[in-house]
């Protein structure tokens, strides 16, 4: 038997429609696909704390309040970036522990838990303290393709977190790029060499052979797939839940769950893919097989492009592409995920604009010098050199990057204080990590971009603009011109 780990509330919109799917829209369908018996259902981190905040003026605790009340007997689970949290840089111990205290009390049950460049010591604490309170611990390792990233890398550093205490673990293929070899050999590998806990395979459709991949990794032996329902599913985000599902029937992988049921989710879904219809973008929903070369993920690709235009230099993209993977090599192999994703690829475009390494942003200059954690390959002498300077030796960092931050959870509080708010432990920890977002909202003045009620006809698209959030950081995108309906 597989189970399947259900992502239709977080990473599938994450993926295709800019996380924007409003708590509204979710709550309806929930009692529903609280009777399939999923495995997991992810409905938080990534993107969504920050987008709800930022542009759905929504309180994303109350978001997971709500859907564990709608949903009493799925495990609810989120994507936790390890010392970075559902943000874009580390935080110090006290606010990693208090969030996931926090996360677990308003209803997180299970945590997904990884590292951009998958430094096991900065998934010490968010996993202790995980098993601490009692919740799931799901170790996670970023898949790439590189001449660090073996089989026998993923399976020694599986079997480390296995005896850190984690519960299950996971393949997280961010680039859908994990070809179905590759996810045999190291599935397979994980259970000839004695791992116990489940094993988990996160992919997206973007390559076109995701479905192969996965059905591979069932022959392997994996344990849970991730799927969203159809609707919000292929292109850059995952496979459809029910293809799977019926695909697995009547062999020994079968997951037993009722495609009825999973039908009546689509039909749901359905009416809301259409009321995004703003959101949608036909690349976004495209096979694309040159991701197995160049690696670069759909949010990463999108954001290079919009970077080459403001420059006036889209015609730039293919050098950048290859450039990236020069980066890529000169940084140690990182995986292409938030937060590195971002700093490789903006090292990149500046590469090909102003040449090699002439112009270097504060976040390349932190990542080299190791504070987002321990490269997993090394670092030529000559690439520190050139970020760094001479002195670069003087500036590296050993240790864990956190074990340099201050506790800031007393401090946020006495800020909240001091602005004349009585905060809740919820909002001091939001203050924390998005504090001009956070202060805005309680103040009352956030506005949401529009509700479900009022998203934007057809009609009224032309000049409309929206922002995304990508790395942290904002992008203003115009909406396509549709044709008027008659």
């Amino acid at each position: 038997m597989v189970q399947i780990h259900e992502q239709i509330f977080r990473d599938a919109h994450q993926s295709i429609l800019a996380t924007r799917m409003r708590t509204e829209d979710m709550l309806p369908i929930a009692p529903i696909i609280d009777q399939v018996g999923f495995f997991s259902f992810e409905v938080w981190g990534g993107a969504t704390f920050d987008v709800c905040l930022r542009y759905l003026a929504e309180d994303p605790w109350e978001r997971l309040r709500k859907l564990k009340e709608a949903m009493p007997n799925t495990p609810l689970q989120m994507l936790e970036r390890a010392m970075n949290i559902v943000a874009y840089r580390n935080f110090p111990d006290d606010i990693v522990i208090k969030f996931i205290e926090l996360a677990h009390k308003n209803g997180c049950d299970y945590f997904r838990i990884f590292d951009a460049v998958n430094d096991l010591r900065n998934m010490e604490v968010p996993i202790k303290t995980v098993k601490r309170i009692g919740a799931h611990a799901q170790g996670c390792l970023c898949y790439t393709i590189s001449p660090v990233h073996t089989v026998e890398y993923y399976v020694e550093n599986f079997k480390k977190l296995e005896k850190m205490g984690c519960d299950s673990l996971c393949i997280k293929d961010m680039a859908g790029i994990c070809s179905p070899q590759r996810a045999y050999k190291i599935i397979h590998a994980c259970k000839e060499e004695g791992i116990k806990i489940p094993i988990d395979l996160h992919s997206h459709t973007t390559s076109g052979m995701t479905e192969l991949t996965y059905m591979k990794a069932c022959e392997a032996g994996v344990d849970i797939l991730d799927c969203a329902i159809s609707p919000i599913s292929g292109g850059t985000g995952q496979p459809p839940t029910e293809s799977v599902v019926a695909a697995l029937q009547d062999t020994p992988y079968d997951t037993g769950y009722d495609l009825e049921l999973l039908m009546k989710c689509r039909e749901y879904f359905l009416k809301v893919w259409d009321r995004y219809r703003h959101l949608h973008r036909d690349r976004a929903m495209k096979v694309d097989p040159s991701v197995t070369l160049h690696q670069i993920p759909g949010g990463m690709l999108s954001n290079l492009v919009w970077q080459l235009e403001q420059f006036g230099a889209i015609d730039k993209l293919p050098e950048v592409l290859r450039e990236t993977a020069r980066v890529q090599r000169d940084f140690g192999w990182p995986p292409l995920v938030t937060p590195t994703s971002q700093i490789v690829g903006v090292q990149a475009v500046m590469n090909v604009l102003f040449g090699r390494y002439k112009r270097v942003p504060q976040e390349t200059k932190d990542y080299v010098r190791g504070m987002y954690g321990k490269p997993p390959g090394e670092i030529p002498k000559e690439v520190y050199e050139m970020v760094l300077g001479k002195d670069w030796e003087d500036q590296i960092i050993e240790c864990r990057p956190a074990d340099l931050l201050a506790p800031m959870y007393k401090k946020c509080k006495e800020e909240l204080e001091a602005k004349g708010f009585s905060p809740r432990e919820e909002d001091i920890i939001s203050y924390a990590i998005y504090p001009l977002q956070t202060e805005k909202f309680l103040r009352g003045e956030a506005k949401p971009e529009f509700t479900s009620d009022e998203l934007p006809l057809e009609t009224e698209m032309k000049g409309r603009r929206f922002k995304v959030v990508y790395a942290g950081e904002e992008y203003e995108i115009a909406l396509r011109k549709l044709a008027s309906k008659k």
